[in-house]
């Protein structure tokens, strides 16, 4: 977290530098230092510090648990936030080293772009490991501030303004609702530590209960889950096509966390009156995402409308809130990051001159012109529906397998319904996942393209990671479910803690 933090403030300062060696026509090898050369330094820099973080965060899987100060630990630093916070660093990871050919595409290579992208990521990690409201809301707000600047990068085109004032509006609102759920409860419990909180809590009293759901609808917004999905469509669209990935995995990652901390610790003790809840949020999500996905003509507004449905099928699994349930959410939160910006990553690597595949059928005949992106997305699209031999299918089927086991066990028909529920959206899903490899591979391609046009080597190595991860978690997935049922156990030794104060 502090390696990230101070490469969010030095990177300006290098930035400045870096200009005025270009103002004063330097040289560097006998080449003259150009506004591109410099881009590529600094996102070679920010892919170097994010590197060396997310080294270091894996370290801390599976460590003792720590905390930034004993006698108000504010922050948890254990397995399970390691896990999360190493997911979130190789989605920005992938991201970083997209961006930077994408905005020399759209001349909008401006070194802020990577200080805002590291500052966002430090509020991510701070969200994950917080154990107190105060820091869930600063977190909150630090991930969230620099998005909103984000999606509104590319300041000469009105649509990305659009999405920057959309998700500025919706997100403030959906902040000021989670801070007035947190005034409650504090007003309640008279605490802002989650297990203190869990340890005074009422649940049956209504005001308590009112400032416990206001606190998940703040949270909800940040998932995109049905019915706080508005804004999704129309900021995935209109925000520059890397930042878009940034925000359909990363961003969802850290909501997740933070959602999953807040219902195993504090809102424990009222587990049963937000059950239903979060079933029909996981329902209404799988099945409004897909349907919705199935008339999109704009490839970013489908994938938009698919992360609200893949919001759904991560949800089935805090329902069920079993310890193999919450080992199968980390396991599908991970293989999402890399099959979703696989996808984000081939259409991000096709912008030209400020301009890129924008509907399904401008990917027409991408098979015969970019074998090769052509084929990572086909993959991405198959992991999507979660065809089997991908990890997207093993990801459901683990879902599936938590939720049935959990309806047996307590003999819960609701559970098994749910269920249903997911492998029907996954069938529906296949109509417009299919879709984009019939339109590549069976379609002629467009006379404009470039044939055999590359999108750079770290574009390339990307995908190629995504590639890889997606079938290497599909077909051989053991050794990862070991892992995230390890960092699981984390969590549930912060939930005894809270049980035993009570």
């Amino acid at each position: 977290m502090i390696l990230v933090g101070l490469g969010a403030l030095f990177l300006p300062l290098i930035e400045v530098l870096l200009a005025r060696m270009i103002r004063q026509k330097r040289t560097w090898l006998s080449r003259p230092i150009n506004r591109s050369m410099a881009g590529s330094w600094i996102a070679g820099l920010t892919c170097a510090l994010l590197g060396f973080a997310l080294v270091l965060t894996l370290s801390t899987v599976g460590a003792d648990v720590r905390f930034f100060n004993l006698s108000h630990p504010t922050a948890r630093l254990d397995g399970f936030t390691g896990f999360l916070n190493a997911t979130i660093l190789i989605a920005t990871l992938i991201t970083v080293a997209v961006s930077n050919r994408y905005l020399a595409a759209h001349d909008i290579n401006h070194g802020e772009f990577y200080a805002l992208i590291l500052a966002s990521v430090l509020g991510m990690m701070f969200l994950t490991a917080a154990t107190d409201l105060i820091m869930l809301f600063l977190a909150l707000e630090l991930m969230s501030i620099p998005i909103y600047a984000l999606a509104g990068f590319q300041r000469n085109a009105l649509k990305s303004n659009e999405a920057a004032i959309k998700y500025f509006m919706i997100g403030s609102f959906a902040s000021a609702i989670l801070l007035y759920g947190c005034s409650l409860l504090y007003g309640m419990t008279g605490s802002v530590d989650l297990a203190t909180i869990a340890t005074r809590l009422d649940p049956e009293h209504p005001v308590a209960l009112l400032g416990a759901a206001l606190v998940l609808i703040g949270l909800a917004f940040k998932i995109s889950s049905v019915p706080f999905h508005q804004w999704a469509p129309d900021v995935y669209e209109g925000a520059p096509t890397t930042v878009t990935g940034f925000m359909a995995t990363a961003v969802k990652v850290a909501g997740f966390g933070a959602l999953i901390r807040v219902l195993a610790i504090a809102l424990e003790p009222s587990s049963e009156s937000f059950y239903w809840v979060l079933w029909w949020m996981a329902a209404l999500s799988m099945t409004v995402g897909n349907i919705m996905a199935i008339i999109q003509d704009n490839a970013k507004r489908m994938l938009a409308y698919s992360s609200i449905a893949h919001a759904g099928y991560v949800l089935l699994g805090l329902c069920v809130g079993t310890d193999q349930a919450l080992a199968a959410v980390l396991f599908y939160l991970l293989v999402y990051t890399f099959m979703s910006l696989g996808a984000f990553t081939v259409i991000a690597g096709l912008a030209r001159s400020g301009r890129e595949p924008e509907r399904v059928d401008d990917l027409a005949g991408l098979g015969a012109t970019h074998p090769f992106q052509a084929t990572v997305m086909s993959l991405c699209m198959f992991a999507l529906a979660g065809i089997p031999g991908t990890g997207g299918f093993i990801g459901k089927f683990q879902l599936v397998s938590s939720a049935v086991s959990r309806a047996r066990a307590i003999d819960d028909s609701s559970l098994i319904w749910l269920s249903v529920i997911l492998v029907l959206n996954s069938a529906i899903s296949l109509a417009y996942y299919l879709r984009v490899p019939v339109v590549m591979w069976f379609r002629d391609p467009e006379e404009s393209r470039e044939p055999g046009a590359n999108s750079g080597f770290l574009a390339g190595a990307a995908l190629v990671v995504c590639a890889a991860a997606v079938i290497l978690f599909g077909l051989v997935p053991n050794d990862l479910l070991v892992v995230t049922s390890e960092q699981v156990d984390a969590l549930s030794s912060a939930q005894t803690a809270a049980s035993s104060l009570r």
